[in-house]
């Protein structure tokens, strides 16, 4: 019993230990660069930053701890199946094909997923904690409840393994998804980041900070830009918005609890009213806008 808690506690502290090496990249790599080209300027310890860096550590161990039991059971439920071969043809592909479909698969699981947090009272709930900073920063990325981290992964996990992209062992993570993870991880942390940088045609190929501001816009057109890495999806179903100048509010209508606690246990309060979801889209996509002067200094 004391070498098993022992064994969990060393292992604890090697993850805490691996998150805080990160963290320290992270801030090596973004904080200079929040700092010479900002969209809106900021100080580097704004509030709640102390939260923020909770959730970081938080949303890093535990929705992985809980996503490994529904994949876990989903790994079970297709352990042996193999529906016309397609599994074993598409387990044999290598990874250098695999894994730019997987990152397409997972976006598109992942767009309906954060789409639905969006339209569903109760899992907006959840994800208004995310949508609560009214200032940007790389660091906002890992400001989120963990259901709510669970729900969006688990929303693009789920078809990856279904189309057997990824090999269903319990025992192991895939290599593919596991270097999915890493990417992913790494552009969420870019793409919330305070940084004037726009990729000219390439933002339709690929997300950019521009095109992840939009969606945590306070006014109408903040329920746009639901894909974390392809905005050609958007464009597709018809929730892509990305003009030439950068949105000047963020946050939602509703106060949101400023401490840790609050932000965790608000949101599981029986009976609480979910907050005010985001105002739905009054004008159509495509809608002429003002055209507003580009701010000077763009990337």
């Amino acid at each position: 019993m004391i070498h098993e808690l022992l064994r969990h506690a060393s292992g604890f502290a090697v993850d805490v230990l691996r998150l805080s090496i990160w963290l320290v990249l992270l801030v090596a790599i973004f904080v200079p660069l929040e700092r010479l080209c900002a969209v809106h300027p900021a100080k580097i310890w704004r509030k709640q930053v102390g939260v923020d860096l909770a959730w970081y550590f938080i949303n890093s161990l535990v929705p992985a701890a809980v996503l490994s039991v529904p994949l876990a059971l989903l790994s079970r439920a297709l352990n042996g199946l193999n529906p016309g071969g397609i599994y074993s043809t598409v387990g044999a592909w290598p990874i250098a094909v695999k894994l730019p479909l997987m990152l397409v698969v997972n976006d598109i699981g992942a767009y309906w997923g954060h789409r639905a947090s969006h339209a569903f009272p109760l899992l907006w709930r959840f994800h208004a904690i995310h949508h609560s900073a009214e200032q940007l920063d790389w660091l906002v990325n890992t400001r989120a409840h963990p259901f709510d981290m669970v729900f969006t992964r688990l929303s693009g996990l789920a078809p990856v393994y279904l189309l057997g992209l990824a090999h269903p062992t319990g025992a192991t993570l895939d290599p593919a998804v596991a270097l999915m993870t890493i990417f992913a991880t790494i552009w969420t942390f870019f793409i919330h980041a305070n940084i004037r940088v726009r990729l000219g045609p390439a933002e339709w190929l690929i997300s950019s900070p521009a095109f992840h501001h939009w969606h945590h816009t306070n006014d109408e057109h903040r329920d746009r830009n639901f894909a974390f890495v392809f905005p050609i999806i958007d464009k597709i179903f018809g929730t892509a918005w990305l003009p030439k100048y950068w949105p000047t509010v963020y946050g939602i209508d509703a106060k949101t609890s400023p401490t840790l606690g609050g932000q965790f246990f608000d949101p599981l309060e029986p009976g609480r009213r979910p907050s005010t979801s985001p105002k739905q889209n009054s004008t159509p996509i495509e809608e002429p806008v003002l055209v507003q002067k580009e701010n000077p200094g763009e990337v």
